[in-house]
């Protein structure tokens, strides 16, 4: 064994493959020193590098890390809808594991928003699984191009916190395979994290650690995945079943490898299977030899502030802009022939930003930049009055009186509202989409005394908007915008730069609006996932449900013109749409295209459409540019039990350009031949199903000619009976006719067993 290679699996002792599967500390792999396989660290994401002070102990403090840039969480960065600038957030992150020797950086997190009171909302991507997939894979790849690891989490069906350690998501076979599974799916196909870590929940009856159905037939067998998974931590409660059904890697360790020592000779896990998880431990360790050996490397600190920067811009949406009241007027600073608006900015976030979410993926940022703090360093002047605490406690009426009295004296208010830290984190799920009731209020006053209010929201998940919009000329939806918000705030509300978000989460009038609230959070340790594939805006669009927001929704200054759309079938089930988009105004700025697909006529429920498609387009003032978007067969399929298996029926489908899954320019349609799958019929296949059938519809047609040669009973030709007749088992035929009905059952039986040889 040369010192530029690792050994195999085959040069271990059976204790050292053991020991490879369980950590040596909370945030290290047990190392096999004797055999040249070290113990790297491995540390949280995932908006960033969360390493601890004490890791190197293996001590967890979530609020004692090493400096790091903070870039926005996925909640905000969802709304760029721009992977390549995703792919670069990855890779900054990428180079800051290399200063800090981290050989995997836990996440990307592409669990489903399934309901915007989720208290990890603020880390996960969407409630639409392409987008989820067709974003966070940027940070995957962006990382991994770099010599570090990713961690792909949390697999699977993590959508709550109430219970998460133990709670049973009872989850249909379809739901899984649209909503729940196609984000992982995507990524593992087209870009192999390096590591899986599975999530702590059990998935219809069964743990996710110990999952040999999603950990090995699903994730390995079916999608290729060639990597390792990990529990999370503490999610590993029966190591020898883990193993068994797929796990590498016991995070943190439970100091139990002689578990699995005399689990192997007792018979209980086969020596094969050891080799190969221990096998996986040493290929993770030696795809990230190369970026660990390196010494003395520094990240530039600048830089990636700028990429936070850059990311922070395309993470806000502009929900509202009445009166045109933003961008706002700085004067000399942004534009030396205007006069300056006075501006009075109100919210203690504009001076105390919350920036990220609470829990494990808590940053320590290189720097931190307020709005307020980027005011001054441009020289904007602004009165400023905090207007209430940042906590959960009563109003105070003195600053309550102080920002109104602020606001009487200004041209125009920015008013910072949003939730507190206390309000969401990891640990627990909202109670509510309100914002705290001193907040409200407050800006009931505030407009009262100002009727020019832009509200500039901070919240890592869907707030109520409708209750006090009334109050707002402007609102900026700014999520959570890591550690250079305050400067990407400036530049859009000043007019520097065109806001380009668009919602990748609905923003619905009430809670009580979401379809899953009547399966939320659970009870008696489950959760029924009773929405099945309705979820985020395939329920509110199919269901005609009024929204606040649509799902995709974002204005700009800048306005577009969405023409020229077309689809061309490219295969029997493929297509490639195009379109022209132009910047119709005098502003440079970023529209985002939407491809929507929606079925015909199906054999299942399936949503009015969903996307399939986008393209971030930046066009400079009346430039004109024609995108392309590719449709594979996934496009257009549903997950069919019936089958257990991806399905394209025949037929025509409509698809959808636009700018939001309710602001479409135009609908073309493209026909299908659709993939030819049958099941095989029997005496329990209805009538209808044997007309339907290639095969079947021969043998109809032959038992109707039986019937006028008077060889078997005629069947019935009027309306009434057809209709008992079509939805019957052919079994059940002796029911309307008698020992003819049996007769005709054995016949098409007999005849459907010799066409089918």
């Amino acid at each position: 064994m040369s010192e530029s290679t690792y050994p195999s699996v085959k040069d271990l002792t059976l204790e050292e493959k053991a020991s490879l599967t369980s950590g040596g500390d909370a945030w290290h792999l047990q190392g096999v020193e004797s055999k040249g396989i070290p113990g790297y660290m491995i540390t949280d994401g995932p908006h960033g590098l969360r390493k601890s002070l004490a890791s190197s102990a293996g001590e967890t403090d979530l609020d004692d890390s090493v400096p790091a840039t903070c870039f926005p969480p996925a909640a905000g960065l969802s709304s760029s809808w721009n992977p390549e600038l995703i792919h670069k957030v990855g890779e900054a992150m990428a180079e800051e594991c290399i200063q800090e020797k981290v050989a995997v950086i836990l996440g990307p997190g592409v669990n489903i928003k399934r309901n915007p009171l989720g208290g990890r909302c603020f880390e996960y991507w969407s409630e639409d699984p392409y987008l989820a997939g067709h974003e966070a894979i940027g940070i995957v790849e962006g990382v991994q191009s770099k010599g570090v690891g990713t961690s792909l989490k949390h697999f699977a069906a993590n959508n709550q916190e109430t219970d998460r350690l133990r709670v049973d998501a009872r989850i249909s076979p379809r739901a899984l395979r649209e909503i729940y599974f196609p984000a992982f799916e995507h990524i593992v196909k087209k870009a192999q994290p390096w590591t899986i870590m599975c999530s702590y929940n059990r998935i219809n009856g069964v743990h996710s650690a110990q999952n040999h159905w999603l950990l090995t037939d699903v994730l390995r067998d079916e999608w290729g995945f060639d990597g390792i998974v990990m529990s999370d931590w503490g999610a590993d409660h029966d190591r020898g079943a883990s193993l068994n059904a797929g796990l590498n890697l016991e995070m943190p360790p439970s100091y139990t490898d002689d578990q699995i020592v005399y689990a192997v000779r007792d018979g209980l896990i086969t020596p094969a299977q050891l080799d190969r998880m221990a096998q996986g431990m040493i290929d993770l360790v030696n795809k990230t030899r190369a970026a660990m050996s390196i010494d003395n490397y520094r990240f530039d600190v600048d830089a990636h502030d700028e990429v936070a920067h850059q990311a922070a811009i395309e993470s806000i949406v502009m929900l509202k802009n009445d009166d045109a009241i933003l961008p706002l007027n700085a004067g000399p600073v942004a534009n030396p022939s205007a006069t300056p608006q006075k501006i009075a900015v109100i919210g203690e976030f504009a001076r105390t930003p919350r920036y990220q979410g609470g829990g494990s993926s808590h940053i320590t940022p290189t720097k931190m930049t307020s709005f307020l703090d980027t005011l001054a360093e441009r020289g904007i002047k602004a009165d400023f009055a905090p207007g209430f605490t940042l906590d959960l406690e009563p109003a105070d009426p003195a600053l309550e009186s102080e920002a109104v009295e602020t606001a009487k004296n200004a041209d125009v208010v920015l008013m910072f509202l949003g939730l507190p830290e206390d309000a969401e984190s990891e640990g627990f799920d909202r109670e509510t989409l309100d914002m705290p009731a001193k907040q409200i209020a407050l800006l009931e006053q505030v407009a009262a005394a100002n009727q020019n209010v832009v509200v500039v929201l901070s919240n890592g998940s869907v707030v109520s908007v409708a209750p006090w919009a009334k109050n707002a000329k402007g609102i900026l939806e700014s999520w959570l915008l890591g550690q250079s918000g305050g400067p990407a705030l400036a530049d859009v509300i000043f007019g520097q730069v065109s806001p380009s978000g668009k919602l990748a989460q609905s923003i619905p009038l009430g809670i009580n609006d979401d379809p899953s609230m009547l399966n939320w959070p659970g009870e008696e340790g489950h959760v029924d996932y009773g929405e099945g594939v309705f979820v985020g805006y395939r329920y509110y669009d199919t269901y005609g449900k009024a929204v606040d927001y649509p799902f995709g929704y974002g204005l700009s200054y800048a306005t577009f013109e969405i023409a020229d759309v077309a689809a061309a079938k490219t295969d029997a089930n493929t297509a490639t749409v195009t379109a022209t988009v132009t910047n119709t105004s005098d502003v440079d700025a970023a529209e985002t295209v939407q491809v929507y697909v929606a079925p015909g006529k199906a054999d299942v429920a399936r949503p009015k459409h969903e996307l399939k498609g986008f393209t971030k387009v930046f066009l400079k003032a009346g430039e004109s540019k024609t995108v392309t978007i590719d449709l594979d067969e996934r496009a257009f399929a549903y997950w069919s039990e019936k089958y257990n298996d991806w399905h394209v029926e025949a037929g025509e489908y409509a698809i959808e350009v636009g700018v939001s899954s309710r602001d479409i320019a135009d609908t073309v349609a493209v026909a299908l031949d659709g993939d030819g799958k049958t099941q095989p019929l029997t005496e329990w296949s209805t009538y209808g199903e044997w007309e339907a059938d290639p095969f079947g519809a021969k043998i109809v047609a032959a038992v109707a000619a039986a019937g006028e040669a008077g060889e078997l009973t005629k069947l019935p030709d009027n309306a009434m009976m057809r209709m008992f007749l079509n939805p019957m088992p052919i079994n059940s035929l002796p029911t309307l006719l008698g020992e003819g009905g049996k007769k005709i059952a054995q016949f098409m039986v007999d005849e459907y067993a010799k066409l089918a040889k």
